[in-house]
């Protein structure tokens, strides 16, 4: 899912050597795609969901990430992901991966400039490498998602990427959670609340945009509070603008995110008056992401996960 410069804090470690074996095998997959690395160079992410992902130095020098699928599913959404990244990235002031190297069995670009806004240390604890409540921050994220926002989905739409209309996007995370909720034992409390939040019109969008879909400092790459590049457009989507601003209503303060959106609408992005109660509430419905995915992979720590946080203990 993730790409190692910048990658989900809930999945995400930082790169580690790995053995001679395993990077001969890397090393070779390399080469049978025209990249010549330096095995001693190699550094890997196990932890990500779809992907193994390597960091590593060819012989001229370049540093380059490698991108090994897991499985193959997913090879075809990561074909949409390609063109989709081919499509936007002339119209974004940031960098996003460049795919020189696009197969079944690897996926590589020139590393990206910057550094991780967000990582994670090896006891599992997010390391934060800037301030967050910054005014360059917020500045810098609502420039690039009025950049992103405003794009005519037109420019991506042959990509294949998932489009929604406002009523699709409401529809579709009401049947999500109708899905969770009878594969799962969910709280009463969350039930109650999302039921409430989806009969709520003032709470929806009547536009649909361009979005990322999971933008937060992990997969920003900064100079400061700055960001350079922008990774991870796996889940990059034709549909609710919150959706790239609920992780940062989450992680900052009311003044840090009034600062954000004000910025997004002084730079043409379009808010609603219910749009921070909004992200607020997509954002409780992580769970029910995890949820699915469990569904999706059958894999019994995602399932004991999600089970743990769609029923909390309740007082």
């Amino acid at each position: 899912m993730s790409d190692p410069n910048g990658a989900s804090p809930i999945r995400k470690g930082s790169p580690m050597p790995i053995t001679s074996t395993d990077a001969t095998a890397i090393r070779e997959l390399a080469q049978d795609h025209g990249l010549d690395i330096v095995p001693e160079t190699i550094a890997v992410n196990e932890i990500g969901l779809d992907f193994q992902v390597a960091i590593a130095e060819a012989v001229d020098g370049q540093s380059w990430v490698l991108r090994i699928p897991r499985r193959p599913d997913v090879t075809d959404r990561a074909a949409v992901e390609g063109r989709f990244l081919s499509a936007i990235a002339p119209h974004l002031s940031v960098a996003v991966p460049d795919w020189r190297v696009h197969t079944a069995e690897l996926i590589a670009y020139p590393l990206l400039p910057g550094k991780p806004g967000l990582t994670i240390d090896d006891q599992g604890q997010p390391q934060w490498h800037f301030d967050v409540e910054a005014d360059e921050y917020a500045q810098s994220l609502g420039d690039f998602l009025a950049e992103l926002h405003t794009v005519d989905p037109a420019v991506v739409r042959a990509s294949g990427i998932t489009e929604h209309s406002p009523a699709e996007v409401r529809q579709r995370k009401r049947d999500d959670i109708d899905r969770v909720v009878a594969e799962f034992d969910v709280a009463r409390s969350l039930r109650d609340r999302w039921n409430a939040w989806l009969d709520d019109d003032a709470y929806w969008p009547t536009l649909t945009v361009v979005t990322h879909g999971e933008v937060y400092p992990a997969h920003q790459l900064m100079a400061g509070a700055r960001s350079l590049s922008i990774l991870d457009w796996t889940t990059a989507a034709i549909g609710d603008p919150a959706r790239d601003f609920m992780f940062h209503h989450a992680s900052v303060s009311a003044r840090a995110f009034d600062a954000t959106v004000k910025r997004y609408v002084d730079n043409g992005g379009r808010v609603w008056p219910k749009f921070a109660e909004h992200c607020a509430e997509l954002f409780s419905t992580s769970p029910v992401e995890l949820g699915l995915y469990a569904l999706q992979t059958g894999d019994s720590d995602h399932l004991e996960a999600a089970k743990a946080q769609l029923s909390p203990t309740e007082s």
